[in-house]
C-alpha cells in the first residue's frame, strides 16, 4: 500500500486529486441535491465494489510482510449481466502509484510450470467484459479461435499476444502485500426473529451518490457520497448511527430496506468486509448477496485497532483471531465494530453454481481472480502473480486475472487473492499476507509508454 509521508512539503499529483475531491464534494453534492432529488441511481457496477473492505490475516514470520493494516481487503460486488467496466487504459499509472517495465517470459518465476489451463475460463471471461475494448479485441479474437487447450498450446498463445510488464512501486521496489478473501457463508431468514435479528440493507433513498469524474475527468473513479437535511448535504450515517439508530427505529430511510436478517454480528461484519456472500436460509435454500453501494466514510481496520489496543499482536490479527477476540470480549464488539465507520449495502443476486461477481462484471474464479487497485493495474488484464502460500514459504506463482477491486487494495504491487466457498476458503483467506511479485500482461498491440523512464 502507498503511502505519503506525513512530513513532505511538497504537494504531489495525489494531494491535487484529493484536494479537488474535497472541493468539488461539497460544489457537487449541493447542486445535485435540489429539493426534487429522488433515490439516487446507483450504478450496479461501482468500482469499489467490496469497498467492501477486507479480510484480517497474517503472521509476522519472515515469509510475510506486516501491513499498514492488520487486515486484507476484498472486494467483489456488483450485478450479474450489468457490468460497465471502465475502458483498460493502455497508460502508465500515475507516477505517484507505480509504474511497468517491459521484461521478459523467463523473468515470471514458475511460468513454465503453471497450470494455465486454469486460468482459461477465466480469462474468457475477462473477454466477455473487455470484447468492445479495441485493444483487446485481436488476442480474445484469437482466443475464441484457439482449437488446442492444452498447456503448451495456451501458454505459446499468451506468448504470441501479450507482452510481460513487471509492475513497480513508486519508490522503485517491486515486492507488495498479498492478501486473500472468499465467499462466506451465513445462517439466517427474510424475516426478523429472537435468533436472526441483524440486518442486511439494501441501498437507502436518501443515499446520494456523485461521479466527481463527469464533472472532472481526471479524477477518475473518484465519488462522494452523503445525504440531504434541510436543503444541506451532509455525511451519511455512521456504522455506529446506523447499528443504534436502526435499532431504535429511527431511521427512516432504513425502514423496510432489510433483504435478510441472520444470527451472528461478527459474521455479518466480515460479509461487509469480503463484499459478497451466501446465507443459509431456514427452508433450506442459499440466497446470494453482493455489495451494491457504501455509505462513503472511509474504512478502518478493526484488526488494526486491536493491535493499538494491545488486544491482539500482529501475527494474531487475523480474521480467526478476532472472531475469537469478539467471542471472549461481547461487551466491547459494538464500540470496537463502530471505530470502522464505512458500511455496506447489499442487492440479492441471482442464485447460480458461478463464483460472485466481481468489478468487472463477470463472476471471479476461485484461486485465479484477483482484485487490484485499478488506478494501477487495468481491470481484465492477466498479471502474473509470485508469491507463497499463506503462512507458508512454499512458492505461489500462477496466472490471475484483474477482475476484481476492494477499499483497501491501494498501489502498483497490491492484490488480493481470491479463496473461493468454504471453511477451507476461509482459513486461507483469513491467514494470508504474503509478500509478492506482480507482471501485467498487456496485449502486444500496447503502443503506450508503460515504463517510468519512456
Amino acid at each position: 500500500m502507498v503511502e505519503l509521508d506525513p512530513h513532505e512539503a511538497v504537494m504531489t499529483k495525489l494531494d491535487v486529486r484529493l484536494t479537488a475531491t474535497v472541493l468539488v464534494a461539497a460544489t457537487v453534492l449541493v447542486a445535485c441535491a435540489g429539493p426534487e432529488q429522488s433515490a439516487p441511481v446507483v450504478a450496479p457496477t461501482a468500482p469499489e465494489s467490496q469497498v467492501p473492505q477486507q479480510v484480517d490475516g497474517g503472521t509476522a514470520e519472515p515469509a510475510t510482510i506486516e501491513p499498514a493494516s492488520s487486515e486484507s481487503a476484498s472486494a467483489t460486488a456488483p450485478a450479474p449481466g450489468q457490468a460497465q467496466p471502465s475502458s483498460p487504459w493502455i497508460q502508465p499509472p500515475p507516477q505517484e502509484m507505480g509504474y511497468f517495465e517491459l521484461a521478459n517470459w523467463n523473468d515470471l518465476p514458475g511460468w513454465n510450470n503453471d497450470d494455465v489451463r486454469e486460468a482459461w475460463p477465466a480469462f474468457i471471461r475477462s473477454c466477455m467484459a473487455l470484447k468492445s475494448e479495441s485493444l483487446w479485441q485481436p488476442p480474445c479474437l484469437a482466443a475464441s479461435r484457439m482449437k488446442r487447450h492444452d498447456n503448451d498450446a495456451l501458454r505459446a498463445f499468451f506468448e504470441t499476444w501479450f507482452r510481460p510488464y513487471r509492475v513497480f512501486n513508486a519508490d522503485g521496489t517491486g515486492n507488495g502485500m498479498v492478501t486473500g478473501y472468499y465467499e462466506p457463508l451465513l445462517h439466517g431468514s427474510r424475516t426478523r426473529t429472537e435468533k436472526f435479528r441483524y440486518p442486511l440493507y439494501s441501498v437507502p433513498d436518501d443515499l446520494l451518490t456523485i461521479e466527481v469524474d463527469e464533472l472532472f475527468p481526471e479524477l477518475v473513479g473518484e465519488r462522494v457520497r452523503g445525504r440531504k437535511v434541510d436543503g444541506h448535504v451532509v455525511p451519511y450515517y455512521t456504522r455506529g448511527e446506523i447499528d443504534n439508530g436502526a435499532s431504535r427505529t429511527n431511521l427512516d430511510s432504513l425502514k423496510d430496506r432489510e433483504i435478510a436478517w441472520v444470527d451472528d454480528q461478527v459474521e455479518l461484519f466480515f460479509l461487509h468486509i469480503q463484499g459478497s456472500g451466501r446465507i443459509q436460509l431456514e427452508n433450506g435454500d442459499v440466497m446470494r448477496v453482493g455489495y451494491a453501494n457504501h455509505n462513503g466514510h472511509p474504512y478502518r481496520s478493526v484488526g488494526r485497532i486491536l493491535i493499538d489496543r494491545g488486544e491482539l499482536t500482529i501475527s494474531s490479527a487475523s480474521m480467526q483471531g478476532i472472531k475469537e477476540w469478539a467471542r471472549v470480549n461481547p461487551d466491547q464488539l459494538n464500540a470496537v465494530l463502530a471505530e470502522n465507520p464505512g458500511y455496506v449495502f447489499f442487492r440479492e443476486l441471482p442464485p447460480g453454481p458461478n463464483g460472485p461477481i466481481g468489478a468487472l462484471g463477470v463472476p471471479i474464479t476461485p484461486r485465479r481472480s484477483i482484485a487490484v487497485d485499478e488506478q494501477s493495474v487495468p481491470l481484465g488484464a492477466p498479471v502474473f502473480l509470485a508469491t507463497t502460500w499463506p503462512n507458508s514459504r512454499a512458492p505461489l506463482s500462477r496466472l490471475m486475472l484483474a477482475q476484481d477491486i476492494g477499499g483497501a487494495i491501494k498501489g502498483a504491487v497490491r492484490a488480493d487473492f481470491f479463496w473461493g466457498f468454504g471453511d477451507e476458503a476461509a482459513e486461507l483467506a483469513g491467514r494470508m499476507r504474503q509478500s509478492g511479485e506482480m507482471w501485467v500482461l498487456l496485449p502486444n498491440s500496447t503502443r503506450a509508454s508503460v515504463s517510468r523512464n519512456d
